[in-house]
């Protein structure tokens, strides 16, 4: 069943996502060639603790850390540790937060050092794609609008769009229905739902550099992409008005 959300609840999911956003900001400023994932992650969670809240990832399932941080060819669920970042690395950090029991739930990539052009390409356009998706976030359109957005932004400039992993509900649990995948399903297997105002989603590209493909690692987290090609990942949870849908994982100098 689809949650949608009181001004009451909405209040507490800004008040997360706000967190959720500055804690990416810190993140962003630490991807520094030399740096560990590992002490990325504790100032992503420190920071979180500081805000009164908790790191919404860590323990979810099991998961060792505060953060995802993937690198490279890693698309998502990357597990933080003590590898060292070196120049042209592309690093993916999501970030869930839980404030007074609603989650803000973000993610971007940034590049440590030197960043070459098809970097630079990969990771904008994953952020265009979340842009385009944001246009179609309104009452009346259905998932699928959001989906198809990302996909033709994706496969229009040359990429591929990862499909075994999808956006989602967010609000009280860190996933709740809708599944949002970022690509269009034919034939249709699943439910299609319209979008109304009081929705909370967390829409995140998963965009890759060469195929679809993509396998998890012996550690039953990380996601690679199957070729060894680069993937970007960029991610906020939204809020589904009647006018304009918001961005509750905002703040500014918003990557």
């Amino acid at each position: 069943m689809i949650k949608r959300k009181s001004s009451r609840e909405i209040d507490k999911m800004r008040e997360a996502g706000r967190i959720a956003a500055e804690a990416r900001n810190l993140a962003r400023d630490l991807v520094q060639v030399g740096a560990t994932t590992k002490s990325i992650d504790k100032a992503i969670k420190n920071y979180i603790l500081s805000q009164d809240a908790k790191p919404a990832f860590l323990g979810y399932k099991d998961y060792p850390a505060s953060s995802c941080i993937s690198i490279n060819d890693e698309v998502i669920h990357g597990i933080p540790a003590a590898r060292r970042l070196i120049s042209g690395d592309i690093v993916s950090i999501d970030i869930g937060v839980k404030k007074r029991g609603y989650i803000g739930d973000c993610a971007a990539t940034f590049v440590a050092g030197e960043p070459s052009e098809d970097a630079k390409r990969l990771i904008e356009v994953t952020r265009e794609c979340f842009y385009e998706a944001l246009k179609k976030a309104k009452p009346g359109n259905r998932v699928s609008d959001i989906s198809r957005a990302v996909q033709q932004h994706a496969e229009k400039n040359g990429y591929s769009v990862v499909r075994d992993y999808t956006g989602h509900g967010v609000g009280s649990e860190m996933h709740e229905p809708p599944e949002v995948p970022n690509f269009v399903e034919i034939p249709r297997k699943k439910a299609d739902p319209r979008l109304m105002s009081g929705m909370t989603l967390a829409i995140e590209p998963m965009i890759n550099e060469g195929v679809a493909g993509i396998y998890v690692k012996d550690d039953n987290w990380t996601v690679v992409t199957k070729d060894g090609k680069n993937s970007a990942h960029y991610e906020n949870t939204i809020l589904i008005t009647e006018e304009e849908p918001e961005i509750l994982t905002a703040c500014e100098d918003m990557p």
